[in-house]
Parts: C-alpha cells; sequence; structure tokens
C-alpha cells in the first residue's frame, strides 16, 4: 500500500463535490425531434422526409413490410435470400453497387422477422440515383432474375448461414425460436431459415414471393437529409409513380404464446465456459406495455449497474458477465436475460440466484432511481443515434411501417419518462412471472440434436467465370457532384499542466464528445507479460479513492454519459459522451477515473476471472482463432504489434496490482495524454471545465513516462500455411499476411486506394470472385491498417469447407494477377476514387467521426488540411502509381492460417506448393 500510495502522491483527486444534479429526463425527452413531412401516393407507397442540412448528405431507407414471419411451411429463408436477390440487378441496371461506389454511395439490407430494409446512405447529389435504383428494383426486378442468379445467391445465403453456425454459441437463435413459439407460429423458424428449403428455392417460389410482398403499397419510403420536402416528392413520385399497387398483403395480427411452465434445455457446442440463456415471451414491439417490460429487463440484467450483474458478477462472483436483450416483433418479442458461468461454477447455484433476484424484483419491484437511469439512458442513446441521418431516417420508417405513426419514437420515449415503479412491477409480474425457456450450452461436441438444428451441409452452386456486368450508364440519372470538402480548423489551447487541447464547435445535437488519447496502447504492452494493458483499463472504471464501481456506473447513467477505455495498436483512448447540460459533472466523473485508479485487490481477482474467460472465448472462436496465431506470425512474437490485446492465459495469471499500478503510472499520465473535443459547446466555456477537472493532474516525477521500443521490419517469412485443426466445421476461416516496409506516417495513400480495389470495397476483386462469382463465401476482406510504426497486410475469408483449398489457390491468383498482368484498370480507379472523394463531406457527418479524424490526424502526423487536399491527391492518382504501390502486397511472403477440420481441409492442401503445419486448437 505504501507503494500505492508514492505512486499517486500527486495525483490528487478534486475536493469532493455535492452529488451532481443531471438535467431532468422530460426536459432531455423535449430535446429529441425529428421534423418530418408525410404523404401516400396515388400506389399506396408511403414516404416520409426529414430535412437535415448540417452536411451534404442523403439516406435512403426502404422497408418493405415483409420478413421471415410471412414464409409457409417449406419456404424458410425466402425473406432473407429475396433480399439477396434484390441487388443481384433488375430489368434496367445490371449492378447495383458498381453505380453507387461510383458516385460516392454505398448501400445494404437486413431482414428480420417482419421486415427486410434497404438503406443508401450517399452524398445529396447521388439522390436521383439512389431513388432510381431502388424504384427500378421494386417495379422491374423479375426479369432479371435468372437461375443462375439464384443459384449463386443461395450458395452466398447458405454460406452466411455456415459461418454464424461455426460460431460458439451460433445456434442458439434456432433454440430458442422453436423453444418458445410452437410449430405454426410465424416466429417458429429462424430468419435464415433451413438449407433444405434453401435448395428447394426455386424460380417460381422466388417469383411469386416478389410478386405478393415487393410492391409500394407494401412498403415505406424515409429519405433523411440536405434535401427539402418539396424536391423529395418531386422526386419520390417522378421514380415511383408509375410502378402499380401490387395485391394487398395479409396483416397478421399479435400472437403471443403464454406457457404456464419453465421448461429445461441443454446443448453441446466448442465453447469454454457454460451460457445459459433465460428466455420469456414478451409482448410486441410497440405495445404499450413493451416499455416497462424494457425498463424491467434493464434493470435486472442489461449493464453493469444491473441487479444481476452486482449479485452474479461483483458479488457472489458466480459469473463472468450478464447482459439482456429485446427481439422486438409485430407479434410477438422476446425477452432474454445470458449469464456466463464462471468456470468451475455449478451451473445450478446461478440459477438459484438468478431466481432469488427475480424474486425479490416481482415481490418489491424497481426503486424511482434505477427507472430513472434507465430513461435517461435510453434518451441519451436516442439523442446519439439521431445524429447520422440514417438514424432518423430508420426511426420514421420503423415508426410508420409498425405503429402506424413515423413519429412513434415521441410515444416511446413519453413511455419511459412517464414509467413509475408500480407499472414496472406490473409488467414484470405479468411476463416474467410465467412460464418461459432456460437454456443452458455445455462445453462439448456438438450432438445428433444441435446438429439436426444446423440442417444439411446446403447444395454448392457451379462456379461462373463472368464478372459483374456494369449494365447501360445512360439509364441512369446523371450525379451531381460535390469534390469540395470543407474540414472544419480546429482551434487549440493548452492546460497548465501542459495537456493540448484540439477542438471544434459541433451543434447539430446537444452532445460533447471527448477523447483523451495516451501514446500508449498495444505496442506498449510489455512483450513477457501480454495482457498487462487489458486488465488495466479493464480495471480503471471499477472504482476509484471516492467512487466504487457501481457508483461510477449509476452516476454515469443518471447523467446520460458514456464512459469508455479502450485500446488500438498505438493509442490508450478513454472517451466521454456527454450531454451538454450534464457537462460538468460528467467530467468530474470522467476525471476522477482517469486520475485516481483504485485498482482495489478484490475487484483484480473478478475482472481478472472475466479476461481469462474473454481469453479462452478467443481460443474457441474461428476469426479470433486466426487472429492470435497470424499476428505473431506477421510481425514474431516479441513485436510490440503481435499481441494479443488480451493477453496470454500464463501471463494474465501472474500479473498482480503493482504491475498495474505501475502501467498507469507509466502510460496513463497528462504529460503522455492529449486532448480531442467536439459537441455544442465553446473552447472558451470549455477550458474552465478541462481545467478544473484535468488541469491540476500532475505526473509523478518519479516514475518514467514509458517508452516503446520498436525492433528493425522483420525479416521476410517464407509462405507457409498454419492449420488450426478445428474438428466438424462447417466453414473454413481463412486468413493470411505479411508486414509492409511501410509506416502510416509514410502516408501510403496509393497503398490504401490499392488495397481498396482489391478486399475493401464489396465490388474489391476478391470478394466478387469468391463470394458474388462463386458463391464459396459471405464476404472476403482485406486490410492494411495504418499502425504509426511498422504496417501489414492481411486478409480474412471464412469459406465453405470444401471449398477450402480452392478458394486458397484463387486467392493467390487473384492477387499475383493484381500484383502482375491484370493491374487496377483506369475504371476501377475511377470508381474507388469516387466512392472515397464524393463520400468525404459526409464522413464527419457526427462529432464521434470528426473527434476520430482529428485524433488520426495527430497520431499520423498529418496536418489539419490533409482531408481537404484529399479530393486532389486521390484525383491525381494514376493507374501506375497504385500499380506499383499494390507490389508491395506480395503473396509468396503470406503466412496463411486456416482454421477448420483437417481431416476434411488438409487433403485439399497438398497440391497448393506451400508446407503445411498442423496445430490443434488452443485448449
Amino acid at each position: 500500500m505504501k507503494r500505492f500510495v508514492v505512486a499517486l502522491a500527486l495525483s490528487v483527486a478534486p475536493p469532493a463535490l455535492a452529488a451532481p444534479t443531471p438535467a431532468p429526463l422530460a426536459a432531455l425527452t423535449r430535446a429529441v425531434d425529428i421534423p418530418y413531412t408525410a404523404f401516400t401516393l396515388a400506389n399506396g407507397l408511403r414516404v416520409v422526409v426529414h430535412t437535415d442540412r448540417k452536411a451534404p448528405v442523403v439516406s435512403l431507407h426502404t422497408w418493405y413490410d415483409v420478413g421471415s414471419g410471412d414464409e409457409p411451411v417449406g419456404q424458410t429463408g425466402y425473406a432473407h435470400l429475396f433480399e439477396h436477390l434484390m441487388f443481384a440487378g433488375s430489368e434496367h441496371v445490371a449492378n447495383y453497387d458498381l453505380p453507387l461506389e461510383n458516385a460516392g454511395g454505398q448501400n445494404n439490407g437486413s431482414t428480420t422477422q417482419d421486415r427486410t430494409n434497404y438503406y443508401v446512405e450517399a452524398p445529396k447529389g447521388t439522390l436521383d440515383l439512389a431513388l432510381f435504383l431502388e424504384a427500378d428494383r421494386m417495379g422491374h426486378l423479375l426479369p432479371a432474375i435468372t437461375q443462375e442468379k439464384l443459384d449463386n445467391q443461395r450458395g452466398v445465403v447458405q454460406n452466411e448461414k455456415r459461418q454464424g453456425d461455426n460460431r460458439p454459441y451460433g445456434l442458439i437463435y434456432y433454440a430458442l425460436t422453436e423453444g418458445l413459439f410452437p410449430p405454426g407460429h410465424p416466429y417458429h423458424h429462424s430468419v435464415i431459415g433451413s438449407m433444405a428449403d434453401l435448395d428447394h428455392a426455386s424460380l417460381a417460389n422466388v417469383r411469386a414471393w416478389f410478386d405478393n410482398h415487393y410492391a409500394p403499397n407494401n412498403a415505406v419510403i424515409a429519405i433523411s437529409g440536405d434535401i427539402s420536402a418539396q424536391d423529395a416528392r418531386a422526386k419520390v413520385e417522378r421514380y415511383f409513380g408509375a410502378i402499380p399497387r401490387g395485391p394487398a398483403a395479409p396483416r397478421r395480427t399479435p400472437n403471443v404464446p403464454r406457457p404456464v411452465a419453465i421448461t429445461h434445455a441443454t446443448m453441446h457446442d466448442r465453447v469454454p465456459n457454460v451460457r445459459m440463456y433465460f428466455a420469456w415471451t414478451a409482448p410486441p414491439g410497440v405495445a404499450p406495455q413493451s416499455t416497462p417490460l424494457s425498463i424491467a429487463l434493464t434493470t435486472l440484467a442489461d449493464g453493469n449497474s444491473s441487479r444481476l450483474y452486482n449479485d452474479l458478477v461483483r458479488e457472489t462472483k458466480l459469473a463472468t458477465s450478464v447482459s439482456a436483450d429485446t427481439i422486438d416483433g409485430r407479434l410477438a418479442s422476446i425477452a432474454l436475460i445470458v449469464v456466463d458461468v464462471k468456470p468451475g461454477v455449478d451451473p445450478r447455484a446461478v440459477e438459484a440466484r438468478v431466481d432469488a433476484v427475480m424474486k425479490r424484483f416481482l415481490a418489491d419491484g424497481p426503486t424511482q432511481d434505477e427507472i430513472g437511469r434507465v430513461g435517461t439512458r435510453t434518451v441519451a442513446e436516442t439523442i446519439r443515434g439521431l445524429e447520422p441521418v440514417g438514424g432518423s431516417a430508420a426511426a420514421l420508417a420503423q415508426g410508420w411501417l409498425f405503429a402506424g405513426d413515423p413519429g412513434f419514437y415521441k410515444t416511446e420515449l413519453a413511455r419511459f419518462a412517464a414509467a413509475t415503479p408500480a407499472t414496472v412491477q406490473q409488467a414484470a409480474r405479468e411476463w416474467f412471472g410465467q412460464g418461459g425457456l432456460r437454456l443452458s450450452v455445455l462445453p462439448g461436441e456438438r450432438g445428433a440434436a444441435e446438429l439436426a438444428l444446423v440442417g444439411a451441409s446446403g447444395v454448392t452452386p457451379k462456379a461462373k467465370a463472368d464478372a459483374l456486368p456494369v449494365g447501360d450508364a445512360s439509364l441512369l440519372p446523371p450525379v451531381q457532384r460535390i469534390d469540395t470538402l470543407t474540414f472544419p480548423t480546429p482551434e487549440r489551447a493548452t492546460l497548465s499542466n501542459g495537456v493540448h487541447v484540439t477542438f471544434v464547435r459541433r451543434t447539430a445535437v446537444p452532445v460533447v464528445e471527448l477523447l483523451a488519447s495516451f501514446d500508449a496502447g498495444n505496442a506498449a504492452d510489455p512483450p513477457a507479460a501480454r495482457g498487462t494493458e487489458a486488465l488495466t483499463l479493464a480495471l480503471i472504471d471499477e472504482g476509484t479513492r471516492t467512487r466504487t464501481g457501481p457508483q461510477i456506473v449509476e452516476e454515469a447513467e443518471r447523467l446520460g454519459a458514456r464512459v469508455s477505455i479502450s485500446a488500438g495498436s498505438d493509442t490508450t483512448r478513454a472517451s466521454l459522451s456527454a450531454l451538454v447540460p450534464n457537462l460538468p459533472a460528467s467530467l468530474d466523473l470522467f476525471a476522477d477515473v482517469l486520475r485516481n485508479p483504485a485498482f482495489a485487490p478484490d475487484q483484480l481477482e473478478r475482472i481478472r476471472a472475466i479476461q481469462l474467460t474473454q481469453i479462452a472465448q478467443e481460443q474457441a472462436s474461428p476469426g479470433s482463432i486466426a487472429a492470435r496465431v497470424l499476428t505473431p506470425a506477421i510481425y514474431g512474437a516479441d513485436h510490440p504489434y503481435a499481441g494479443p490485446a488480451s493477453g496470454k492465459a500464463n501471463a494474465v495469471s501472474k500479473l498482480t496490482r503493482a504491475d498495474l499500478v505501475a502501467f498507469h503510472a507509466r502510460w496513463m499520465r497528462p504529460d503522455n495524454m492529449q486532448l480531442f473535443v467536439v459537441g455544442d459547446t465553446t473552447l472558451p466555456a470549455l477550458l474552465p471545465e478541462l481545467e478544473r477537472a484535468l488541469g491540476m493532474w500532475r505526473a509523478d516525477p518519479a516514475t518514467a513516462r514509458g517508452v516503446k521500443n520498436f525492433p528493425p521490419a522483420p525479416a521476410a517469412p517464407t509462405a507457409r500455411i498454419l492449420l488450426i485443426d478445428r474438428p466438424n466445421s462447417p466453414q473454413s476461416y481463412i486468413s493470411a499476411g505479411h508486414p509492409l516496409a511501410v509506416k502510416g506516417t509514410d502516408d501510403p495513400l496509393p497503398l490504401n486506394v490499392a488495397n481498396d480495389l482489391l478486399g475493401v470495397t464489396f465490388t474489391s476483386r476478391l470478394n466478387t470472385d469468391l463470394r458474388e462469382t462463386r458463391g464459396w463465401a459471405y464476404g472476403v476482406r482485406s486490410a492494411v491498417p495504418e499502425t504509426r510504426e511498422q504496417m501489414e497486410f492481411r486478409l480474412a475469408a471464412p469459406v465453405q469447407a470444401d471449398k477450402t483449398g480452392a478458394s486458397i489457390e484463387v486467392l493467390r491468383k487473384d492477387i499475383a494477377d493484381y500484383i502482375g498482368p491484370k493491374p487496377i484498370t483506369t475504371d476501377e480507379l475511377t470508381r474507388v476514387a469516387n466512392l472515397t472523394v464524393l463520400s468525404l463531406p459526409g464522413a464527419f457527418e457526427t462529432s464521434g467521426a470528426l473527434v476520430a479524424a482529428l485524433h488520426s490526424n495527430a497520431v499520423l502526423g498529418r496536418p489539419d488540411d490533409y482531408y481537404v487536399k484529399l479530393p486532389a491527391r486521390y484525383r491525381a492518382l494514376t493507374p501506375a502509381d497504385v500499380a506499383a504501390a499494390a507490389r508491395a502486397i506480395d503473396p509468396a511472403r503470406f503466412q496463411w492460417v486456416v482454421v477448420g477440420d483437417a481431416k476434411v481441409v488438409a487433403p485439399q492442401l497438398t497440391g497448393l506448393g506451400l508446407p503445411v503445419e498442423v496445430r490443434p486448437a488452443a485448449k
């Protein structure tokens, strides 16, 4: 203890302050407003428009009133399959992604049990193009749907299913839906459906699905951004007005099964610890009682201030995590509590504690403080979620589709503000007092019952040789390009202790985003004690000299603040997101967490157990297994970037409190910190608050500031394959990479562009080949992370197990072609440049994105006008420039890591000409 006192002698806590008085919940609720104009076309298309001029961007959301709950027996997965087919081209447009990327826009979609949505985020000059594309597939899709397209997208969807099934705990939602909803209920089956039904999907079935559901009178369009309601209406009329109505879709009525008894079920999976699921059916998401029930669930199990977290994780230490979720539906919902049981603990003891806490809650109800904290949290997150125009578009579309009211978000927030302990208790008694499902996932191999949930392997589609077609560009509306970028000029100041402050004012929402960046990061983790930084950061907000961990969490909730601490490769970051009315009190809390962590011994052991569980879970997940093997294979085990960030179990088990105190004293100190702030305040108003909270912080002069030592670039490795045996895996997780002789401070723009076309954009060469052309993968991605020191190239490709060897062969050939005889073309360079340049004006739409940009500029030594000059630099690039940069990527040096079933995969690797080393999966 003496050593601890000396180390923190100059880190004196600010004087104790009276408990802060947060802004009233009613006042916060009134601050949430999305002005809109709503109208309905003659063909029944509902349209809602929100004008937001803060950035030259628009968001277009199209929501169809159809989901997996509308699927008849034998056609499960059709709604999601059709979501994919909607991107495969229509009568007049052969491909949707290419023209949107070329205009700086991005699109995607998703499917639930109740709806299918498609959304475009784009510069405002791209709205006509986006509306044309959306209208073309609404009115003219069927002529373009061929058997070849159906087979291809079926393969993509089946690989998406394999990817989910292959994860630890990946079969849970099959068991939950089947266990909570009886046969015949629309929610009895999963959204992604069964392999057998997908195999049997025919062109006739698909065409009928479109005719029955994809019509203007079964859809809602929401447009949010830099456009007036008058202009938006004219554009929507132009593109959608002539599309005829479809048949009236039948409307299902709420149907909530009410089990009278508790059902227990168990499953086995390749997982490191028991995970318990406590599930109940619940009222539809728009029902009035849904709100008090959500408050009850949050109070019980959502977040580190919840009753079950405090009981199971903090006090009894029977579990390492507790979480809650509500899966809202139109007909019914699912309320879910998830508990990770601490290794060695009897799950029956956990169940008994859950029952005891639940019984007490049902008997006594919540406190007014608990309800207020949940309400403030909800309103604060709603405010943050509405800052991007996509958030407001989604809220308006969802409200109109499910509640018949685009402004339903106000109704929901009013329900949170009106909740009382009595209404929350009543809802909890009605729904949590009934029967439900208790499902335990136990470590072990999946047996017949679990494999039955997975289903058959599915049909492998035939590979196609053709590339993505471009279509007739003359049919597409012109795009009004915005090439210029206005990036705010930061204001700067220095606190009395020398901490530099970079500030930009933003008034879109009443929020201030603050980032404290320390020159540390994963590279500061001691090579012989990986995980020191992670354990230190996990403990920082678990108690200070004046506040306990629960007090910190509860105070943040009352204030509507978010305090988070994380690390990247080069920096350790502490973030504060604060509502403007509560900024001073939020800063006090933030400063106390940063300056005065207690590192209490009992909390150390609790958090250590959680971190060891995290490491074990990483060693069970294919993607995490690959990352933990690949990174040291690229850099060498002792390199500062070699990781893993969570550490190694043997090292984490030995860390002492003194190790963590020393790490904090060396690295997380004011002379190693910069502050970046963006939000609805001014620098003159902000500086006194920062000075009061952080300006008096001084580093301990007896402790030297940490120094990172980067060795010379490691020698070029010899290409090889490390096969990690994970038996019975339906997919193989392929990853590969090698070190680059490039630093992030070199500003490697041509290399980034080369990588964008190779494996970043949806239409990249690798993703197009393995996903769109062959249907062997759900997605392929490559990356060149801009680490400040030595960068790396890496790729990831989860593929179906029987195509592992062939996929590696294809990846090697595609990359060899790209850096050799088939370099980037002028058209490809133009498209990649347009995607970045035209999207830049909207890239800093949110305060968080702007903070991240300011931080990146500082870490990588870039000038303030870096982004302003970026468009001209992109336009000046030539294919030769990019081709030369691409040659830094050398597949002959790749370290390949394959996580899969060795008995299936190993024979496929013998003909690749690379040495293969087979390793067992870590225990």
